[in-house]
């Protein structure tokens, strides 16, 4: 029994060795999925929500948001830059937006409640598209598989979302590796994917300033927030504060973006 719990941990180290990757601002991923396989359920997921979610009809709101998208897509490196960026306006309250595998956005109409303008948005789409070229989706999944949590396809994509998606702490706890593994985790990817996204909204010729006035109008319009230890989400004061730190970085992007003629004009 021993020399076989000797083989399992020794076959389970080389897995980790060899699965180890770095994430954009050089944090350690475990990663061994496909992202091939990841971004065939993408589409698969972002058709049939297409297919079931009401799509907005409201023209200015469709410029509006694709202006932005489109100025964010466009400071991407390749890989990315070369997918065929897709992008999709629900007809939702929900205060949320998602980014999927292979270059997939959707954006719910109640996300622009508590944007006030096209640099907040941005804060938003940076964020999602940031999950996306970090590889969470496909970190996610990876440790799915490892910990043997039954997470479905569409969770996992959608757990990016900005309030959360469709992963859930409560799903987390459910399928039994929730503290300790599963939850700091994915705080860290959200922190990540606010650094990183500042970065492109910044290069793209928005103000990454206005990422803390959005957090702002997010917090006032949560009701109800669970305590940051027990969220998939950093708190809204520990996030502004990991902002404002970015901007000795972010600001001289912001600024070089401009001077090079990067100057999105996207109205609400």
């Amino acid at each position: 029994m021993r020399s076989s719990k000797l083989l399992i941990s020794l076959v389970f180290a080389a897995v980790v060795v060899a699965a180890c990757s770095t994430s954009p601002t050089g944090r350690k991923q475990m990663i061994w999925k496909s992202d091939a396989e990841l971004e065939a359920q993408s589409a698969q997921a972002f058709g049939q929500m297409r297919a079931s979610v009401p799509l907005t009809t409201n023209r200015r709101t469709i410029d509006f948001v694709a202006c932005v998208a489109q100025s964010v897509v466009e400071t991407l490196d390749p890989p990315y830059s070369d997918f065929e960026w897709e992008l999709a306006i629900f007809e939702q309250k929900d205060i949320n937006a998602f980014a999927m595998p292979g270059g997939k956005i959707g954006v719910f109409t109640g996300i622009l409640d508590v944007t006030e303008n096209q640099h907040q948005l941005a804060a938003v789409i940076g964020h999602e598209i940031a999950h996306v070229t970090a590889r969470h989706s496909n970190e996610r999944a990876s440790r799915a598989s490892l910990t043997g949590i039954g997470i479905e396809a569409l969770a996992v994509i959608l757990g990016g979302g900005y309030t959360g998606g469709a992963y859930t702490a409560q799903q987390a706890l459910s399928a039994g590796a929730a503290f300790g593994i599963s939850l700091p985790h994915t705080r860290g990817q959200e922190s990540e994917a606010d650094i990183v996204g500042l970065e492109y909204m910044a290069r793209a010729g928005f103000d990454p300033r206005e990422a803390v006035k959005l957090w702002q109008n997010m917090d006032a319009a949560s009701d109800k927030k669970p305590p940051e230890f027990m969220s998939t989400h950093p708190s809204s004061s520990t996030r502004i504060e990991k902002l404002v730190a970015e901007w000795q970085k972010t600001l001289p992007l912001y600024n070089e973006a401009k001077e090079n003629g990067h100057d999105p004009q996207c109205v609400k």
